[in-house]
């Protein structure tokens, strides 16, 4: 903990639910900001994820180094890179996902003429050839200063294959490994340092039982480094499918702790799992469970993080959410299992609760990785052809990058209540950090579709100087697209007034602000 950052106030957040902006209802809501916790909102919770799926790798990041349309680096779109660098994103996870399991990493290394190709039989049936491999990939996030996440075979892969791997990025001396690393044009290795063992074991992973991996995976964990993992490999076992709180137990109890570093988690927000419902076009209905949907992350993490501290009371283990966000029906026309989808005002709020619910659980969940970065299910960008556009995902992540390494200042929210045909969720989400400037930033979502919030604060004394921007359109649908690509971005926010320590603001339906205090 940064003492000179300390800054001891408190903030009372007292939320009225607004009709056409008058007060229908008074309801307290108390939001208590006291000096940082010493708990560092961990950076890495701003991940992504980039899997073989879809036009995710092949037409979204990766063009081709023919290619004379596009502008690139290495066939890797200087678009996409200049866009991901303004959201700092600390890590970026690769190849899968489901299709991780059946990559073999070895046929996307040297001359590319003469790499064997793939069926990608998850994710829409499609040959592949490999030209996107393991350099290329590497090479990227040297590109967009991130570390690298790499998911390694497990289902159909062998326990050399991937010992082979972290010495093919790591090594830097003599070995097989490090030797054909050099062979194929890389002289210094990348030192990767996030590693997964495997992926959703419990499905496309292998289908297997939480005893069985656990054994599995501690015999991949054995060879990947050594007696006491002086290379610092940050080991990731193939955690929970939303509410198999049986998994994450036993893992925790058969896995030896010094074999692992983070305990995976994936929950993707959605009406229902086998009627997924439109990306755009949705109902009131469907905008209300999707919401529900997402909003029980928090339950998740708070169980999960229960289990885990029973085994773990020091949280030296992380709660790693590699893999969250919306997940709609496609996009009409489109192949089913490319999983492209629109994102609108909807996929925001997703992200503004979830992104809250991280930050204030960050002394346990310290990685995460939204689904997916580019053109599949809750994109920050996509793209068609020469075009790209930036969603309303990526601006809260963008707005919310203030948070990445800043220090947690805990606070509790009361809120008043969305209410939707006789059910309620919390209508106000928040979150707040101090970071290493002194400045105090605080996120805040108002998911109601309907009824504006207004917030008053006592911040503890008056603030020198207050800044906002808020994300919000007319129309909970609205959406960017490639004729309109700017319809919805950050604006500056002012609808608020300071009175000494108080602090009061308005906040629109379904809209994002966050505030930084100095």
């Amino acid at each position: 903990m940064n003492k000179t950052n300390t800054r001891p106030f408190l903030l009372l957040l007292l939320l009225a639910c607004t009709s056409n902006w008058s007060f229908a209802q008074q309801n307290k809501t108390s939001v208590k900001l006291q000096a940082p916790s010493g708990t560092t909102i961990n950076k890495h919770i701003y991940g992504h994820f980039a899997e073989h799926l879809g036009r995710c790798i092949y037409g979204g990041f990766y063009v081709g180094e023919d290619n004379e349309r596009i502008p690139h680096t290495a066939g890797v779109r200087n678009d996409v890179v200049a866009a991901l660098k303004e959201l700092h994103i600390p890590n970026l996870r690769w190849p899968g996902g489901c299709f991780a399991d059946t990559y073999h990493w070895k046929d996307g290394i040297g001359p590319k003429p003469d790499r064997p190709t793939i069926v990608n039989s998850w994710w829409g049936g499609v040959t592949e050839d490999n030209s996107f491999g393991t350099h290329d990939f590497l090479n990227m996030c040297e590109l967009l200063e991130t570390e690298p996440y790499l998911s390694g075979n497990v289902g159909s892969g062998e326990v050399q294959e991937l010992a082979d791997w972290v010495q093919y990025a790591n090594h830097g001396g003599e070995s097989p490994m490090a030797d054909l690393r050099r062979e194929n044009g890389r002289e210094e290795p990348w030192k990767v340092k996030f590693w997964g063992v495997g992926n959703e074991a419990w499905g496309c992973g292998g289908n297997m039982t939480a005893s069985y991996y656990s054994d599995v995976y501690r015999k991949y964990a054995t060879f990947m480094s050594d007696w006491t993992n002086t290379g610092g490999l940050f080991r990731i076992a193939s955690g929970a499918n939303v509410d198999d709180y049986e998994w994450t137990e036993t893992l925790m109890k058969n896995i030896k702790h010094n074999l692992v570093e983070g305990l995976a988690l994936h929950h993707y927000a959605n009406v229902e799992w086998n009627s997924k419902g439109p990306a755009t076009g949705y109902s009131d209905t469907q905008y209300f469970k999707t919401m529900q949907s997402a909003w029980k992350m928090d339950e998740l993490v708070r169980k999960h993080s229960a289990i885990m501290d029973k085994y773990d009371p020091k949280k030296r283990i992380a709660l790693v959410v590699d893999e969250w966000g919306g997940w709609y029906e496609v996009e009409e026309g489109t192949n089913p299992g490319f999983l492209y989808q629109q994102n609108t005002m909807r996929d925001a709020m997703i992200a503004g609760v979830t992104l809250n619910v991280f930050n204030n659980h960050s002394d346990r969940v310290r990685m995460a990785n939204l689904a997916q970065t580019i053109n599949v299910l809750q994109a920050v960008i996509l793209t068609k052809d020469e075009q790209m556009i930036l969603t309303p995902t990526y601006h809260v992540m963008e707005m919310y990058k203030v948070h990445q390494d800043a220090q947690l200042i805990p606070l509790s929210v009361e809120s008043a209540l969305y209410t939707f045909e006789g059910e309620t969720l919390p209508a106000v989400h928040a979150s707040a950090s101090v970071g290493k400037d002194g400045k105090t930033h605080i996120s805040i979502v108002n998911i109601d579709a309907t009824k504006a919030q207004r917030v008053d604060m006592n911040v503890g004394k008056k603030a020198k100087n207050i800044s906002g921007r808020i994300l919000k359109s007319a129309s909970l649908n609205d959406h960017n697209t490639f004729e309109k690509p700017d319809l919805i971005q950050p604006v500056a926010y002012k609808d608020f007034t300071q009175k000494e320590e108080q602090l009061s603001l308005e906040l629109p339906p379904f809209s994002v602000v966050v505030l930084t205090l100095d």
